[in-house]
């Protein structure tokens, strides 16, 4: 009887000790290039990325939000810098990652300036060539192929990845705005199917907003004067809320209930 009462009176204990734990908020991370966080987001230069303003949109006393972005990455430079494995280390069961790659993956290879492209498509093909800002050989994959490893790592670890494809560049064809359908935002919308991975149609979605302004409006307030890729504030916390619909959209995707009330 004395045992029974022991073993009662410590499973009492243990049940109000973890009701009193405080629990640990799970982490967004965003991972991505220069249109998810910009190198003067504070203004310096006008020009910023959404996940400076995505924020805003959340309940931060429930979820933790962490920006890893960074300007001039592809899909290959973000996981060759060690910038995937800082993050991947750190990844928790019902943590998320939203990962928009591609405005930089379209370049050479191994060029001296910058060597950050992947090869074009989500198959298997490599390319053995010597990496002149690293100075080492390396074995260059495929834009799919470097998506893939961030989702079944990020999945493996318990957990959710979200895959966005790129937001669109001021360019435009008869009034309309050109699509990444064909390329990156396909790439990505099929690497997000094989993999079971939640997709958001991001340039999609902003694309179809910018058409209701029109051209004229887009490029006077949205974007800035020094090129067609960098958006201002105002186009930086359009994409962010572009970013919540798809959210808000996407069946099955739970991220959407921390988002805030208001």
């Amino acid at each position: 009887m004395h045992l029974l009462k022991r073993i009662f009176l410590f499973a009492l204990v243990l049940t109000l000790a973890l009701a009193a734990r405080p629990k640990v908020k799970p982490t967004l991370y965003l991972i991505g290039d220069s249109t998810v966080k910009n190198s003067s987001d504070k203004g310096e230069k006008g020009l910023w990325g959404w996940g400076h303003f995505l924020p805003e949109f959340f309940d931060t006393t429930r979820l933790h939000i962490e920006n890893h972005a960074i300007g001039g990455r592809s899909s290959r430079t973000f996981h060759t810098e060690g910038r995937w494995e800082k993050i991947i280390t750190r990844l928790q069961p019902g943590d998320y990652v939203l990962m928009q790659f591609g405005h930089n993956d379209a370049g050479a290879l191994d060029d001296t300036a910058r060597a950050r492209g992947s090869i074009r498509g989500i198959g298997d093909e490599t390319k053995d060539i010597y990496n002149p800002i690293q100075k080492r050989p390396e074995t260059v994959h495929t834009y799919g192929w470097y998506m893939k490893k961030y989702i079944t790592e990020a999945q493996a670890k318990g957990a959710i990845p979200v895959v966005l494809s790129l937001v669109p560049r001021n360019n435009w064809k008869e009034g309309k705005v050109a699509r990444g359908s064909s390329d990156y935002g396909l790439w990505a919308k099929q690497i997000a199917e094989q993999t079971g991975a939640k997709f958001i149609d991001l340039n999609e979605i902003v694309a179809k907003r910018y058409e209701e302004m029109g051209q004229e409006k887009v490029a006077k307030e949205y974007f800035t004067e020094i090129d067609h890729t960098h958006t201002s504030l105002e186009g930086a916390r359009l994409n962010a809320s572009s970013v919540v619909e798809g959210i808000k959209a996407t069946k099955g995707l739970k991220l959407a209930k921390f988002l805030s009330k208001k």
